[in-house]
């Protein structure tokens, strides 16, 4: 059954057309992931569907209930921004759509929240569209995937996985096209180089034979023709240059090698020693005294749910407040989403130059793997969008004169490409990086080393993402983290209530919920 169908869709922002869609159908039980870059269109087109945009051409026919979960939340409350998220999810799902448009659902949730989440989705019975920048989120719930690209709509069968090893393959093959072309044009290339030059040797008198030799046999006549005949076919295969299909080049990832500094004093070593460190924020304990150390090169993830004080560890470390001692070999550089390291009166390359001593020839390479090539360099830092300029200052601080590297949040306002890219520089990077994220994926692919600060406590594990997943502690606590998770999202809904219609019978409810989680934490 179709719920939804868009047909002959156009829309422009400004003078560059946005959209341009054929058509496209949602049927009754689709779980369709929708990707591309930054200001590809993905917001716009579920707003079109949602029928919250009228588009310049084309027409929108719903055959069932749809709801839109917009990006753009609330921001007159006092609620945080995850709380806020909650309650629009929870809103969304109660009113039961058919069809439910969901644009970056996962905003502001912490991991445990993104994992309920998932729960809840999976187990709904309606449609789903889904905008996300969380790839295992994609690959947890979605069975079809529609990439925006030039205005235009691609789908791929399977979840985001799937949909990535299509496009390597695709990239393969046009690797293989191109190799193709490349010798085809080599071949005719040499076959008119070798064609021009009988072509000159004809006009040429024979060797060992005279001047009045020639005119009596009528060798200057026989030539003359022959250096025709060679010029035609000369002509035809310059005809077939020109007609041969041109295939571009697939951009190569050039490897990087970078002068780490300090690196023999760096390396494998112990850079960080934090002894009975503990934090709290007023009169709430963050985390009681715990202890333990980072190695020179290790890549060191800092986990756990919002407000368990993860931003609060990565300021006591740069700041080498009491309990945290460093190594004099290290060398801090930190990003935060607080970009005021970038000069937007100068251009990319002059941004990233500004505090690097690497070469120039790397400094271009680092900037091609982050999607900033050729001219694109020279754009002025005032005129990037919000995604590009946390490009342009991670770049910066990765060749900046640093072993280590302190990431906030790095993957917000990245989209998938960029932030694939980012994982592939942090991977190849020899020295240290600390950082606190909620993406899973990128957690797991960069990971050697996990912190989880969670019930005021602070706990290192010894391995990756999936291993630290798979650990029978982890795993004992599941339980208490489901409840948990379903009494706060009964206060949420709770409290939504009584904003709405207040009742002594919902504050009783709100306050019996308030004990009970009171007696779990």
């Amino acid at each position: 059954m179709i719920l939804l169908e868009a047909l002959k869709i156009k829309h422009y922002v400004k003078d560059r057309l946005l959209l341009d869609i054929d058509q496209l159908h949602i049927h009754r039980n689709d779980r369709i992931g929708l990707v591309g870059r930054n200001g590809c269109g993905k917001t716009t087109l579920l707003n079109i569907l949602a029928e919250k945009i009228v588009p310049e051409e084309g027409t929108v026919i719903q055959h069932a209930s749809c709801e839109l979960l917009p990006q753009l939340k609330r921001t007159d409350t006092t609620k945080s921004g995850g709380e806020v998220t909650q309650e629009y999810i929870q809103e969304a799902l109660v009113r039961d759509s058919e069809l439910l448009l969901a644009d970056e659902p996962t905003t502001n949730l912490d991991t445990d929240h993104i994992e309920w989440l998932e729960k809840k989705l999976k187990a709904w019975q309606g449609a789903l569209v889904i905008v996300s920048h969380d790839r295992a989120f994609l690959d947890a719930l979605c069975t079809t995937i529609w990439e925006i690209n030039d205005s235009k709509i691609s789908v791929y069968t399977g979840n985001y996985s799937d949909y990535e090893q299509q496009k390597e393959a695709m990239h393969a093959e046009q690797q293989h096209a191109y190799e193709n072309y490349e010798k085809k044009k080599k071949q005719l290339e040499d076959a008119l180089k070798l064609k021009e030059k009988k072509a000159e040797r004809a006009t040429k008198k024979p060797k060992n034979v005279s001047g009045s030799e020639a005119r009596i046999t009528g060798a200057k006549p026989y030539f003359a023709k022959k250096q025709k005949k060679l010029q035609t076919t000369a002509n035809a295969i310059e005809t077939r240059l020109e007609k041969l299909e041109k295939v571009e080049k697939v951009k190569d990832i050039q490897p990087l090698k970078m002068n780490l500094p300090n690196a023999e004093t760096f390396k494998n070593r112990i850079i960080l020693r934090a002894e009975g460190v503990s934090a709290q924020f007023g009169k709430r304990v963050l985390w009681r005294r715990n202890s333990f150390f980072i190695r020179g090169g290790d890549k060191f993830a800092i986990i756990g749910p919002n407000g368990s004080g993860k931003t609060t560890l990565i300021r006591k470390i740069i700041n080498q407040e009491t309990g945290i001692t460093l190594s004099p070999s290290v060398k801090i550089a930190y990003f935060s989403q607080n970009l005021n390291i970038l000069n937007e009166d100068k251009s990319v390359i002059e941004n990233v130059c500004a505090t690097s001593k690497q070469e120039e020839t790397l400094i271009r390479t680092v900037l091609a793997r982050m999607h900033f090539y050729q001219d694109d360099v020279y754009k002025l830092v005032g005129v990037l969008s919000g995604g590009e300029r946390v490009k342009v200052a991670l770049t910066k601080l990765f060749l900046s004169d640093m072993n280590t590297l302190i990431l906030d949040e790095p993957t917000n306002y990245l989209d998938m490409e960029a932030a694939a890219a980012l994982e592939s520089l942090l991977k190849e990077f020899e020295g240290s990086v600390i950082f606190v994220s909620h993406d899973r994926r990128f957690i797991e692919n960069i990971a050697t080393r996990i912190l989880e600060i969670r019930n005021q406590q602070i706990r290192v594990f010894e391995g990756n993402y999936r291993q630290f997943k798979n650990d029978k502690p982890k795993k004992n606590r599941d339980l208490e983290k489901d409840k948990r998770l379903v009494l706060e999202t009964k206060i949420a809904a709770v409290l939504g209530r009584l904003s709405i219609e207040p009742s002594d019978e919902l504050e009783q409810e709100f306050q019996e919920l308030l004990k009970e989680k009171r007696e779990l934490d």
